[in-house]
């Protein structure tokens, strides 16, 4: 079974630098994507339906902005938009599919780095979402959050990580609210497990040439129940050709 990953910055724009053609090749089983920057009217229909796949969205109310989508294979069970939180719900964060034995989760948690203002909104949407995480891996049920936690959680995760303790995205509070998600609660990050020692990126700013020295940081997670981890047999970070300023998080993960 065969997962992937990606922060789109933008799904038409990703759609023009060959998005569709590559995923084409890729004979993944489901498809987790964030920041659509799209609303319904924008989409294309292979955009909503690429060849093979049943596409499911959660828009922002805002246009141009945030938004997440899956695209499946099998048709889910059920199809779960929006965590029931009004004001998150309307930046189109939250998309949950529910299959007969594991739901996959795609997931654009806020990004602080625009402000004090809105690492506030960050906070409370961390704080809100962990209950949640709680319920989810109390469920029984094998669960995978993917996408773009806007985080990164050790210096392994970050080229720059002296100079960005006290920034959005690897602040300390941050930090130990992944420790807690993956010690307390049980998730497993399951590139990380593959990939104990690997020092890799899925995300590099605009700024400063960081593609072209790698100076990045690893924010984009599959995220999973402990069952479903331990299934993880190969984990890829695609950056081959660049769809956006994020690239694709592939992970092969055994049947039962």
């Amino acid at each position: 079974m065969r997962i992937i990953s990606v922060n789109l910055n933008g799904i038409r724009s990703a759609a023009g630098k060959g998005f569709y053609e590559w995923l084409a090749r890729q004979n993944a089983d489901v498809i987790c994507l964030q920041e659509l920057k799209a609303q319904a009217a924008d989409m294309t229909e292979q955009m909503l339906r690429p060849d093979g796949y049943h596409g499911y969205f959660h828009y922002a109310e805002k246009k141009g902005y945030s938004g997440v989508g899956i695209y499946c294979r099998q048709t889910p069970q059920q199809v779960i938009a929006g965590l029931g939180i009004a004001e998150f719900d309307a930046e189109g964060r939250y998309l949950c599919a529910d299959f007969a034995d594991f739901s996959v989760v795609s997931l654009y948690l806020p990004s602080g780095s625009s402000g004090e203002e809105r690492q506030a909104v960050k906070f409370k949407f961390m704080g809100a979402f962990l209950p949640h995480l709680k319920e989810l891996r109390a469920s029984g049920r094998e669960v995978v959050i993917c996408g773009d936690w806007n985080i990164a959680h050790k210096e392994i995760d970050l080229k720059n990580w002296r100079g960005n303790k006290k920034n959005s995205g690897f602040l300390p509070e941050e930090r130990a609210w992944l420790t807690e998600l993956f010690d307390e609660v049980g998730f497993v990050d399951v590139f990380r497990a593959v990939h104990p020692e690997l020092e890799a990126y899925t995300w590099w700013s605009n700024r400063g040439q960081a593609w072209a020295k790698n100076v990045g940081w690893r924010i984009d997670y599959q995220i999973a129940t402990p069952g479903l981890a331990l299934r993880a047999q190969t984990a890829e970070i695609y950056k081959e050709q660049r769809f956006s300023d994020h690239a694709p998080l592939t992970i092969d993960y055994r049947n039962k």
